[in-house]
């Protein structure tokens, strides 16, 4: 996706906005005659920006690499992908948060690309006041495999994972929502247990053209991974507009790897950390998010793979009062659903 369309996508995000926002941007209750809309409400600890849409514009690093260990023939090399840089756009409302962003060429990391691919989509759902559902799509052409002798670049090479979590938050007072989408404010500090199950589904295609054609090579994979993955974490509000917050997970579980020569599993262990930095003025908020995930597994006795994905992002966005027809279609769709 190059500049142009990029600049068409923030186009129809600004026009889905003007759209339903325009409505009642300037006011709470301007008809009497109209049943009050509320736009705030609040405990001790978290205030929430009911009936606002948050959105936001963001640059991000991220994707989907393995570092693959040789114990028997002492040879470690990493399968990065090329594309690095990406910008993007996301929305939240009510129960759903779906971010979209892609590498564009004009950015300086991602300039010498050759024909390289990275896509990446994510959407996070709550379902009441204690589960939380995330989903993550990787989509990725062209890869380095390197170490501190060598660097080739495989073009056609390509990986495609998806997958998430499912978790529960075990406090009440802790707000996700105001580490992942600014649609919540914690008030005050507190920090929660979250457990979680963590499933990916991951297929890969290396192809690596060599000089000889009978040391070329051209191997399908298709892997799957499920952990419980217990975690903890904690935001931190050191005064009224800045607000931080950490955590991490470690856990176990299964992999297994399905291979034109065979099939394998393994124990499975997962790592996770995660921090965040926010500061918000009224419904203006800017800030970052640093999370690495981590999955390790064997694929033989003595090959060891750590599966990484790394993901840095920089945000600013507002809230928005969504309009009327919004918020009654919202509330339709809930009573529907008894939610």
């Amino acid at each position: 996706m190059g500049l142009k369309k990029w600049i068409l996508s923030i186009a129809l995000i600004l026009s889905f906005s003007t759209t339903y926002f325009a409505q009642d941007t300037n006011q709470t209750v301007e008809n009497d005659s109209l049943a009050p809309i509320v736009y705030s409400e609040a405990n001790d600890y978290i205030h929430i920006y009911k009936n606002r849409i948050t959105a936001r514009l963001f640059f991000v690093n991220t994707s989907n690499s393995l570092s693959v260990i040789d114990h028997e023939n002492d040879i470690n090399y990493d399968l990065a992908a090329n594309k690095q840089n990406r910008i993007g756009a996301s929305l939240a409302f009510r129960a759903i948060n779906i971010s979209y962003s892609f590498a564009p060429d004009f950015l300086s990391e991602n300039k010498d690309n050759d024909d390289s691919k990275l896509f990446n989509f994510n959407i996070r759902t709550y379902l009441g006041k204690h589960w939380m559902q995330t989903l993550e799509i990787y989509k990725e052409k062209g890869f380095y495999i390197q170490n501190d002798d060598i660097s080739f670049y495989l073009p056609r090479t390509k990986f495609f994972k998806i997958g998430g979590a499912t978790s529960y938050i075990l406090n009440e007072n802790f707000s996700f929502r105001a580490i992942a989408s600014q649609d919540e404010k914690q008030l005050k500090s507190v920090g929660s247990f979250i457990p979680s199950l963590v499933y990916y589904y991951t297929y890969y295609h290396v192809i690596w053209d060599m000089a000889n054609p009978e040391d070329s090579i051209d191997g399908k994979s298709h892997s799957f991974d499920i952990a419980l993955a217990p975690s903890y974490y904690y935001n931190f509000v050191p005064t009224k507009n800045l607000f931080i917050s950490a955590g991490f997970s470690i856990g176990l579980g299964m992999h297994y790897s399905k291979e034109e020569s065979g099939s394998e599993t393994s124990l499975l262990s997962e790592v996770n950390l995660r921090g965040s930095v926010n500061y918000d003025i009224d419904n203006l908020y800017l800030g970052s998010h640093y999370n690495l995930l981590v999955l390790n597994y064997n694929t033989d006795s003595a090959i060891n793979v750590s599966d990484n994905i790394p993901y840095f992002q920089i945000f600013v966005g507002y809230r928005f009062k969504a309009g009327r027809k919004m918020i009654k279609t919202a509330d339709e769709f809930n009573n529907k659903l008894k939610l």
